[in-house]
């Protein structure tokens, strides 16, 4: 069978798989810390971890719609939910590392490093706009915004992963080679939804100009 043509039993164990494939990332964190793998500072290495593998999957999600129009494999966007929610998952995490091992419910503190440290501002922002977008994830929030308005909403993904490669280039300050890298990729998915968007345009004006010069 083709490849664009899997059946519903096949989707069911091909999420079933990506669904734990995506786990691994945790329980490679959960093993160095069993291990005392963590290193010299264990709070600082889960922290950009999860950071790392939150972007990851932000931009995994980002990807799931070019590369259906291109490859024709339609059921790739049953997996864009997942892909969505696990970077909603391990920004939790990342945040929950931030305000419990790091600042230990810290409020007054806390928000004293959102208004002066320019990097958390900009990560705490794009945890912000990350929680609606997982909260319209399910089909019945669909159906209540409309189609349009879902994505409408949905279209800040872009935002929030450009803010969370700001967020990861103002943290790291001098080897800044894995932001420029997700930087580039994220660039380049800007790009091709440029000229997607273009093209459609484009398409959708030529009946226009035809039906006015007949």
């Amino acid at each position: 069978m083709a490849l664009n043509q899997l059946k519903p039993d096949q989707i069911k164990w091909l999420k079933a798989a990506v669904f734990a494939l995506c786990l691994i990332p945790l329980a490679h964190l959960i093993w160095l810390a069993v291990r005392h793998g963590l290193g010299a500072n264990p709070i600082e290495y889960i922290t950009r971890s999860t950071g790392f593998w939150t972007l990851t999957f932000l931009l995994i999600t980002l990807t799931v719609t070019p590369l259906r129009r291109v490859s024709g494999l339609n059921w790739l966007l049953r997996l864009r939910r997942m892909f969505g929610l696990y970077a909603f998952f391990y920004v939790c995490l990342h945040f929950t590392t931030y305000i419990w091992l790091d600042q230990f419910f810290d409020v007054p503190g806390m928000l004293k490093d959102i208004a002066k440290r320019p990097f958390i501002t900009v990560g705490f922002g794009a945890f912000v706009l990350l929680i609606p977008l997982a909260a319209t994830s399910t089909n019945v929030m669909v159906k209540r915004l409309g189609a349009r308005r879902w994505q409408l909403l949905h279209r800040l993904a872009y935002v929030i992963a450009t803010l969370g490669v700001l967020h990861f280039w103002w943290l790291v300050k001098k080897d800044i080679t894995e932001p420029v890298i997700f930087g580039g990729l994220l660039a380049v998915l800007f790009l091709v939804r440029l000229i997607y968007t273009a093209r459609k345009a484009a398409a959708a004006a030529r009946p226009a100009a035809s039906s006015q010069t007949a």
